[in-house]
């Protein structure tokens, strides 16, 4: 079973006997279900489960229970003789997404008080906002995404007492030894090819078999893409964002890597808000990352947060390199130069960062060009730019230079992330490797002493 950060959340959220109703959000395949069923069973003598997808399509038992005692009633059919006490009985509803009414009775549930709930839902962003009223005070929303880089780490046997010593590395701004240097730039290459799907990541500790790993991943990307005819009602919308899904993979090769709006459908004088509502259905499944461009970085980044100039980045990581590449491993395992690597690392950095929990930004100006992240310091108070280079020129970046010397932007910290080992600090810009991003956490940027009061 693969070790997931986000287990011991959920376990300490059901130890806390909390009124609320936890709800473990994230894309389709990334787990969710296996963890909850696993944790559940362990912790819960009476262990129910229900599918409410399945049961939409099936015999739609619950699909009239909009109230406690409907839903009770629809319950008792199916699991009658574990419904004991809220100490004993878990009941875990399954894609809860796929009825409405759940959602708002949730509040009704809890307040009751029979059982301890959980739910976990694909699509819960998009359905949340067609629900009202929205019981916000009744639960708790926990992401969850693929495996990030120290996930796929410990699958691959890496233990803690190595990646420790490389934390400590990182948070003292030295560089691992050659040897070991090597290994994590092996093991972050091969997670640019598996990416994060558990299943994907079974399939290459099992086999290392490129072609399992990409078979998987097709069968994901292709269910993504039924997701909106399966959700959405109006034809037109779903044909939009199929189109937005489709072309990700090519614009995040273009130089600028923004969406051109005036490709989705073919049509000039459209703007970023006429398909707002298809970017937020892509955002909100989990299924693409947006990165916001940012012209005055003061913090916090949000205030500031410009829909216009949008980026849309691949979920995982992986996919992205099936897209690219398909089953030829060589562009990402070999240094060949007429390859250019840098859309690749983008999405991995993207993806590495929100899954620890960041925002993601950029900022683009027209004087002074662009910097490929924006992130909170919350230490300082204002933003921490991060520029991320796949090749051989890493210390050429000439927008971050002219970013660090806008007083006003009172920088204190810059990073550059490459393929170097040496870890150096220049012209207030620290250069560490690609791989030392999965230490980028909001906890670190505080020490423990700041965080007493």
């Amino acid at each position: 079973m693969l070790k997931r950060k986000i287990s011991s959340q959920i376990e300490d959220f059901l130890k806390s006997k909390s009124n609320k109703m936890l709800i473990v959000e994230g894309a389709r395949q990334i787990g969710k279900s296996f963890i909850i069923r696993h944790i559940g069973k362990r912790m819960f003598p009476n262990y129910i489960e229900i599918n409410m997808e399945q049961d939409r399509q099936n015999n739609r038992i619950f699909a009239h229970a909009t109230s406690i005692e409907k839903f009770y009633l629809a319950l008792s059919t199916i699991a009658g003789d574990k419904m004991k006490d809220k100490k004993s009985t878990l009941v875990f509803i399954d894609e809860i997404q796929a009825y409405d009414h759940l959602l708002t009775l949730a509040k009704f549930l809890v307040a009751d008080g029979k059982f301890t709930y959980i739910a976990s839902g694909a699509l819960l962003g998009v359905t949340l906002k067609k629900t009202q009223p929205i019981p916000l005070g009744s639960i708790r929303l926990m992401s969850m995404h693929p495996l990030d880089f120290e996930e796929f780490l410990w699958a691959n046997g890496v233990g803690e007492l190595a990646i420790d010593n490389m934390r400590n590395c990182f948070e003292s701004k030295t560089a691992l030894d050659d040897s070991m240097h090597r290994q994590m730039t092996d093991f972050f290459r091969r997670y640019l090819l598996v990416g994060g799907f558990p299943d994907a990541v079974n399939a290459f500790i099992n086999t290392h078999n490129i072609m399992e790993v990409r078979s998987i991943q097709d069968d994901i990307h292709t269910l993504y893409g039924d997701d909106a005819s399966k959700y959405e009602q109006e034809a037109l919308r779903k044909l939009k964002i199929k189109s937005i899904y489709d072309m990700m993979p090519s614009n995040l090769e273009n130089k600028k890597k923004r969406i051109k709006v005036k490709d989705i459908e073919g049509k000039t004088g459209k703007r970023t808000s006429d398909y707002q509502d298809e970017f937020d259905y892509l955002v909100s499944s989990g299924i693409a990352l947006e990165v916001n461009a940012i012209s005055k970085p003061t913090y916090p980044l949000i205030q500031n947060a410009g829909k216009n100039l949008l980026k849309l980045y691949m979920n995982d990581t992986g996919i992205f390199t099936n897209l690219l590449y398909g089953n030829n491993i060589k562009p990402i395992l070999e240094d060949i130069r007429s390859i250019n690597l840098g859309a690749v690392y983008e999405n991995v950095v993207a993806q590495e960062l929100k899954a620890h929990g960041f925002s993601l930004y950029y900022y683009d100006n027209k004087k002074t060009g662009e910097v490929d992240y924006l992130i909170d310091d919350t230490r300082d108070l204002t933003t921490i730019p991060l520029e991320v280079k796949s090749g051989k020129d890493y210390k050429q970046h000439s927008a971050l230079y002219k970013f660090l010397q806008i007083p006003e932007y009172n920088i204190k910290r810059a990073y550059v992330l490459s393929n170097e080992r040496q870890v150096t600090e220049e012209n207030g810009i620290t250069y560490i490797p690609i791989y030392y991003i999965m230490f980028f956490h909001h906890e670190l940027q505080l020490s423990k002493e700041e965080l007493i009061f």
